[in-house]
């Protein structure tokens, strides 16, 4: 099972802040940035999976 939304969005809060900190060296600050941007994605991709989803159940409701 795939981590929910708020999972997702309270992890890239707390990478964010960390990066934001500024209490980190040069490397860690690159990993961070790079698990901000991992998390966006899947962010964006489980927002576009419940879109579709949504978008499908309405056609099914107008076939009835």
């Amino acid at each position: 099972m795939s981590p929910s939304l708020e999972q997702l969005a309270e992890e890239l809060e707390a990478v964010a802040a960390k990066l934001r900190g500024g209490a980190v060296d040069p490397e860690e600050a690159a990993e961070l940035v790079e698990r901000c941007a991992e998390l966006a994605g899947e962010l964006g991709a489980e927002v576009d999976a419940r879109a579709r989803r949504a978008g499908e159940a309405e056609g099914q409701e107008r076939l009835l």
